[in-house]
């Protein structure tokens, strides 16, 4: 096994039974990106009025196959695939048993992906990727969800194992600052996905096997709320690890700070999660105050935002003046601007600044009355997912994918990964915008042109879809370039080292305070505030259930 003491002697190459498993994921969430992808196009061209699907094939149905594959599949695969490298690069190299245990989670999620796709393109699942009730897919779509998730808390077991190892060899030293970011991500995931596992386990298989004809709906969306809003953070803290850890290093400076970065992934654990009634604003059968304290809770979450950019644009400011720059803004332009490595991610983060704003909206009580359920949320959904999280994913995979296949980010490939950048921006700024103004006239989220297209509102609202139409192509071509630049790296690209670039900590930062690894108080913390947000409101939709909502497939 590499030791930690063996990696700071210089270049440290991922182990390559490690590298193969980490590029299993980057394989099927490459594969993803491309088909959910083209029913993302194939959305946009609907919904411009345009454009009829061929074949039979119903809106819901890609609808639902680019949610899923992703919502669910891309970011769950190259998640793994990134954390699987990271641990194995900074906590040592995987033993047997964990890599082993790394396989069994891979093939699961993978015979679960296979299964649910099946169903979805034999529109026998098309329920999109939130899958609600009372709509109903066949047994099997359920089944292979619920092995999408089993199978990464298998994998996630074999990451956090290396990092029980790592702590058991190394007592009273702070773990590698992105493997203890990888085990706060896994821990959050594994808390938060058993809501969607009793909702799928408990409800709906069985309701769609035809054991029971109802089921509690409100209870169901609760559930999946209470996964579905950390979802988005499981999403987001990867590219948060990759703004923390790796930037630093490729602009030639410093973590700012080693404890900063802790607080903020602690925080975002304990408050991430008792959060999922601000999707329900406008469902009965919520108390109002829960409502309010998980609006509150959902504010929380600011903080560790903002402790995230304090950090990571005082690394950018103090790198450039260790460059000579002058003034108040002179170090951005220190900036490695030519870096694809750098570039990519940095306007991931730019566009979180109006979908942070965005999501604010969203969580407000008053506001959300305005754009709930309109095609505004889509927007938003596009800014925070499919821009800052996919683009940190992208930039990430530039230097990610080369490392594990021992070859280079050639200059041609790096001067294309920020045109394709750029690409994606202008696509994603036309369609995201669109959807944002035309969400605010009323438009709905998920309905496609025939569902409205003859009324007189509607008529205000074409130029805005064939907007989304346009920057829906742009987008799309963006996804033909990276997944060419991803072809190129994984069997083109020349053979040569790639560093997997993991930053120092600045040697003025305090020492890092173990509090910060006592995953006691963290987890006790994270547990009663789940338990305060949810056990009353809980108990009362059990108690005062209705009679149910029969279930009825969407034709």
């Amino acid at each position: 096994m590499t030791t930690v003491t063996e990696k700071a002697k210089g270049f440290i190459q991922v182990d390559k039974r490690d590298a193969k498993l980490a590029l299993a994921h980057i394989y099927v969430a490459f594969i993803a990106l491309f088909i959910g992808g083209l029913c993302g196009l194939l959305q946009v061209l609907v919904r411009s009025g345009q454009f009829t699907l061929p074949w039979g094939i119903t809106y819901y149905q890609i609808l639902t196959v680019h949610g899923v594959l992703l919502g669910l599949i891309l970011t769950t695969y190259f998640i793994f695939g990134f954390q699987i490298a990271a641990v194995s690069r900074t906590a040592g190299t995987l033993t047997d048993k964990q890599r082993s245990i790394g396989w069994i989670g891979f093939w699961t999620m993978t015979a679960g992906t296979v299964a649910a796709s099946i169903m979805v393109l034999l529109n026998e699942a098309s329920v999109l990727y939130t899958f609600y009730a009372p709509l109903q897919a066949h047994w099997i779509f359920y089944v292979g969800m619920a092995l999408v998730v089993v199978g990464s808390w298998i994998g996630g077991i074999a990451q956090i194992m290396k990092y029980v190892e790592w702590r058991k060899a190394n007592p009273g030293q702070p773990s590698p600052l992105i493997t203890f970011m990888v085990v706060v991500n896994l821990a959050m995931w594994i808390i938060c996905s058993l809501g969607v596992a009793v909702e799928v386990v408990f409800q709906l298989i069985p309701w769609s096997l035809g054991w029971v004809d109802k089921i509690d709906v409100l209870l169901s969306r609760t559930l999946f709320w209470y996964f579905g809003h950390p979802l988005v953070y499981f999403w987001l803290l990867p590219a948060y690890m990759v703004w923390y850890v790796v930037i630093p290093k490729i602009i030639g400076g410093k973590i700012f700070s080693d404890a900063l970065a802790r607080l903020s992934f602690m925080l975002f654990l304990i408050f991430s999660i008792p959060v999922g009634f601000h999707h329900q604003l406008t469902e009965p059968g919520i108390d109002s105050f829960w409502k309010y304290l998980q609006v509150v809770l959902t504010m929380m979450v600011v903080i560790p935002s903002l402790l995230t950019a304090f950090s990571l644009f005082a690394s950018f400011e103090i790198r450039g003046r260790e460059l000579g720059a002058k003034g108040v803004f002179g170090w951005f332009k220190k900036l490695p601007w030519k870096d694809a490595r750098f570039v990519v991610p940095f306007i991931g983060m730019a566009a979180f600044i109006p979908a942070g704003a965005g999501g604010i909206i969203n969580a407000s009580h008053q506001m959300n009355q305005i754009i709930h359920n309109t095609i505004w949320v889509t927007g938003h959904f596009h800014l925070t997912l499919a821009t800052t999280v996919v683009l940190t994913f992208f930039g990430a995979a530039y230097w990610l994918i080369p490392h594990l296949t021992g070859r280079i980010l050639t200059k041609q490939m790096n001067h294309l990964a920020i045109i394709q950048a750029i690409v994606w921006t202008v696509g994603m700024s036309i369609m995201s915008g669109a959807m944002h103004i035309v969400g605010l006239f009323g438009a709905p989220r998920r309905s496609d042109f025939s569902t409205y297209g003859g009324s007189e509102q509607a008529a205000d609202w074409i130029p805005y879809q064939i907007a989304q139409a346009v920057g829906g192509t742009i987008l799309f071509i963006g996804i033909i370039l990276v997944l060419y630049i991803v072809a190129h790296l994984l069997w083109f690209a020349p053979k040569g080292k790639t560093e997997f670039p993991i930053g120092e900590v600045s040697e003025h930062a305090e020492k890092t305070p173990m509090v910060l690894e006592n995953w006691k108080i963290w987890l006790t913390i994270c547990i009663l505030l789940i338990l305060f947000a949810y056990t009353i409101p809980v108990i009362d939709m059990i108690q005062n259930a209705p009679p149910g909502s029969k279930g009825y497939k969407l034709w």
